[in-house]
């Protein structure tokens, strides 16, 4: 079952365009990973969203641990205003199947 991850994080206000240049350059290199189902990008106010679908758990724990990752957050630790909040999430189906999930 695939699994969906929102991650969240608030650039300090000096440090927004650092941050947006740090999360665009993510993106080629985790579209590219195994099980990258969706990794998609949105911002608002200096916070930046992601918004990811994996394949399998394995394909999150992967992601987790690759250079992408590890080179985003060294990148943007020190300008971010306060810890990522990246939350795991379970499907909650209601209404129209098609319209109530993401889907591969």
């Amino acid at each position: 079952m695939p699994i969906v991850v929102v991650a969240t994080m608030k650039a300090k206000p000096e440090s927004v365009d650092t941050v947006r240049n740090a999360c665009t350059q993510a993106i080629e290199a985790v579209h590219d990973e195994p099980g990258c189902q969706l990794y998609s990008l949105h911002e608002s106010d200096g916070t930046f969203v992601f918004v990811e679908q994996w394949a399998d758990a394995d394909a999150l724990q992967a992601h987790s641990a690759a250079p992408a990752v590890a080179t985003l957050f060294g990148t943007v630790g020190d300008h971010l205003d306060g810890a990522p909040d990246i939350k795991v999430l379970q499907p909650v189906v209601a209404g129209d199947p098609a319209k109530g999930q993401l889907r591969a």
